[in-house]
């Protein structure tokens, strides 16, 4: 079990977590109700950057019901308006104030004494907001929501509000959340659910390194270890060797992605194996790499009469990256089956060599990394002892029974070239840790996705290029070494 991750719960299993820890006492819940409001309020400003940040004089509207939830965003929006001295909330309570349950009163009291006229009570949205705070219901809900409830959800979600953000988990399966914050742990119903938005894990402190579950979240400290200081006795070849074969003249591009990509991951050397027409301006761009042109096909693909130079070479490879860019020449293919099927290190095979005979050719370990529709063709041929990268919103890294979910990127990585900057970064972690394709794989995409929330917190979703990702990837490393 990778160390760095903590389990998935059902509501059933995350109520008995919270008994056995608080068992009822509003002493113990209390200070953890404060942690859980502070992470949301701290969460939901930073992610607030991909939108430009929240403004100064900005409006929260906090959706309130009964109980900790309603607690949580009050605390939440009582820190948002401490750091934001010029903003104001208008609080809706779904229920009435009187029927909020002790904790939550408590959290409305200490707001309404911290920011006094700052705070307005509503019965409905009034004007636009900058950000709603959802803590209507939390995972004690039980279905269904009362009409007038249903329809206050609704009408929010009607309304003008930049940014909506729910605590634990979407009020009812209604309300329609950019951003949910899973405080203490990650309930099962938000997983891949629309209404949830992007998921954030807030860890505060329940579980162990050792917490059971086979569905599990990924955290940022999974790469605390690469932030560390490196051996002063080490070389280039401490930190392996990662071969890279892709591209061809009507995918260039691709290659040369995962190629800049590996070279960041941290391996000491990098050799690419591409096309011979494309090496001159390759090395030009990337010098730091190997670059050994291949003969082509007529229509610009590996031919099948370079293995030779892949052979004389093989005995130095600590990891293999194949696919990114290599088209679908049948020829090509067949030599991608011959190379996977001898290949004595394990590999990453990515994007066109994603076909059924390939991915289950040879015995090296290896790591697949489909999208929904790569993994649909090679689903029944995929060997049970692969690493699985199953790419998506809500990407999933799976070797057996445990399932790990990185909840880290998002909208900007929905463009062309974002897959094989993360095949070049797992062959990169993969080269220089080669009898842990798990870890490996784990690694790379948290990292990716990690420098992807980075790049649009600083650029926004929209105006950015694939490879500005890898200009992100030192400061999100720098940052995991906060998280152990």
């Amino acid at each position: 079990m990778i160390a760095a991750s903590q389990p998935i719960l059902s509501c059933a299993e995350a109520r008995g977590v919270e008994s056995r820890i608080f068992g009822g006492d509003e002493a113990k819940e209390w200070p953890a109700m404060q942690r859980a409001g502070r992470a949301v309020a701290t969460a939901v400003v930073r992610d607030f950057g991909e939108i430009g940040g929240f403004p100064a004089n900005g409006r929260v509207l906090v959706l309130v019901g009964k109980g900790h939830n309603g607690g949580d965003a009050l605390l939440a929006a009582q820190a948002v308006l401490g750091e934001f001295p010029r903003a104001r909330a208008d609080v809706w309570f779904f229920f009435g104030e009187r029927a909020l349950r002790p904790l939550a009163a408590r959290a409305w009291r200490e707001l309404v004494h911290a920011m006094g006229a700052r705070v307005g009570r509503v019965e409905g949205p009034a004007g636009g907001y900058d950000l709603c705070l959802d803590g209507v219901f939390g995972f004690q809900f039980r279905a269904p929501a009362e009409e007038r409830v249903a329809a206050g959800l609704d009408r929010v979600n009607a309304w003008p509000i930049r940014l909506r953000a729910a605590v634990d988990l979407p009020s009812a399966g209604r309300f329609r959340a950019d951003f949910t914050y899973a405080t203490g742990s990650v309930k099962q119903p938000v997983v891949g659910a629309p209404e949830a938005g992007r998921v954030r894990y807030l860890d505060l402190g329940f579980f162990g390194v050792d917490a059971p579950g086979a569905a599990r979240v990924l955290t940022p400290a999974v790469l605390a270890p690469l932030a560390a200081l490196r051996d002063p006795q080490s070389d280039k070849r401490t930190y392996g060797h990662v071969f890279v074969i892709g591209g061809s003249r009507s995918y260039p591009g691709a290659g040369l992605m995962t190629v800049l990509a590996a070279l960041r991951s941290g391996a000491g050397l990098v050799t690419a194996f591409v096309p011979e027409s494309l090496v001159a301006a390759f090395a030009a761009r990337a010098p730091e790499a190997m670059w050994v042109g291949w003969p082509e096909t007529p229509e610009g693909g590996l031919a099948l009469e370079g293995q030779h130079l892949f052979a004389a070479r093989l005995s130095r490879a600590s990891a293999l990256v194949i696919g990114p860019g290599l088209g679908r020449e049948k020829e090509t293919l067949a030599l991608v089956r011959d190379l996977v099927a001898t290949a004595p290190v394990p590999l990453v095979i990515d994007a066109d060599a994603l076909q059924p005979d390939i991915v289950a050719a040879g015995r090296s370990p290896r790591v697949l990394t489909p999208h929904a529709g790569e993994w649909a063709r090679i689903a029944e041929t995929a060997p049970a002892n692969a690493v699985l990268v199953r790419k998506g919103p809500v990407t999933r890294v799976s070797a057996g029974e445990e399932v790990y979910h990185s909840f880290f990127g998002g909208p900007v990585l929905a463009r062309g070239g974002s897959g094989d900057v993360l095949a070049g970064l797992i062959g990169g972690l993969l080269a220089q840790h080669p009898d842990d394709p798990l870890l490996a794989a784990a690694r790379g995409v948290v990292w990716h996705g990690l420098a992807a929330d980075a790049l649009a917190r600083a650029h926004g979703q929209t105006a950015v290029q694939t490879t500005q990702v890898l200009d992100f990837l030192g400061g999100a490393l720098r940052e995991s070494a906060h998280e152990q």
